[in-house]
């Protein structure tokens, strides 16, 4: 059983593809059910999802698709909001990058994955598939491909990073000493500052309470290196 709003953006997802072959973006589809924010099409889309009504499509921008209609659904009307069915779209080529390309909304910001949580303490399981999208400025991305990541823990508290903030992550494997990145250890993640010693690798956490780990360079692959932080103040 779906909820009114839920339903109604199903709708609009399906219709808008049926249309398009597109799936709309998430401006486009705060409009068309006259939300304030994205985070409340963020909660719908996670809702749908994990109903079985749509999936999200791997490297794919926009990449939804409608896996099933409620049996009410195939006669209902698509919302009218102020946004509804507006289809400029802009669609790229060539080969689709190993993160999905993230498109600039109106407001100028950019939707990118949040593909799961990082120890700021002790490390934890590699980074985990895209859960959902983060709203995040233009202005504190710039070039290159960026994922977030949820932190855990509190061992990088010195450095203003907090547990529950969204870290900012610009993809690469290489970074300077003294940069805080996503350093995968053996088949485990963590947020640290990386130091290079000589020929061997330090891991720093910005909290007295953790210990400085040591490794060799062939231990540490830098999966890339922090550029922001999102705050959310419940």
């Amino acid at each position: 059983m779906l909820t009114r709003k839920q339903h109604e953006l199903l709708m609009f997802i399906h219709e808008r593809i049926k249309e398009t072959g597109v799936s709309p973006s998430f401006d486009e589809m705060k409009e068309a059910l006259d939300l304030a924010s994205k985070s409340g099409i963020h909660r719908l889309i996670t809702a749908l999802e994990e109903r079985g009504f749509i999936r999200r499509l791997a490297h794919r921008a926009r990449a939804l698709e409608v896996v099933k209609l409620p049996q009410q659904a195939t006669t209902a009307s698509p919302p009218k909001g102020r946004g509804a069915f507006k289809p400029q779209v802009v669609e790229g080529g060539g080969q689709a990058p190993s993160i999905p390309a993230a498109p600039i909304a109106a407001d100028n910001t950019r939707e990118l994955p949040i593909l799961g949580r990082i120890a700021a303490g002790t490390p934890i399981d590699a980074i985990q598939h895209e859960r959902e999208r983060l709203p995040v400025p233009e202005t504190m991305l710039g070039g290159g491909e960026h994922y977030v990541l949820e932190v855990q823990g509190d061992s990088m508290i010195e450095a203003g990073i907090l547990d529950g903030d969204y870290v900012i992550i610009k993809k690469g494997d290489t970074a300077n000493s003294g940069e805080i990145v996503v350093a995968l250890v053996g088949e485990e993640a963590t947020l640290k500052r990386l130091r290079k010693k000589g020929g061997s690798i330090a891991l720093e956490a910005a909290n007295p309470k953790y210990e400085t780990r040591i490794f060799g360079p062939d231990q540490v692959e830098v999966q890339g290196k922090l550029v922001g932080l999102i705050r959310r103040y419940h």
